[in-house]
């Protein structure tokens, strides 16, 4: 909050991390911003649906 921002996530990441780190193994996650926590600004559920697919093909690609 000390830089103006304000951010909230699903506690998912955490616990892909933990198993990661309990197993051993890697983990990488990402991060969308898909609504405004002023209001200003909302993405559908049906654009992340189909909005961020672009996003996990790159993504998926750069991993592999």
């Amino acid at each position: 909050i000390s830089l103006g921002l304000v951010g909230s996530e699903m506690c998912i990441r955490d616990r892909l991390y933990t198993l990661a780190a309990r197993f051993n193994r890697k983990a990488l996650s990402i991060l969308t911003v898909s609504d405004l926590m002023d209001g200003s600004a909302s993405t559908s559920s049906e654009e992340r649906e189909t909005g961020f697919r672009n996003m996990v093909e790159i993504a998926l690609a750069a991993a592999l």
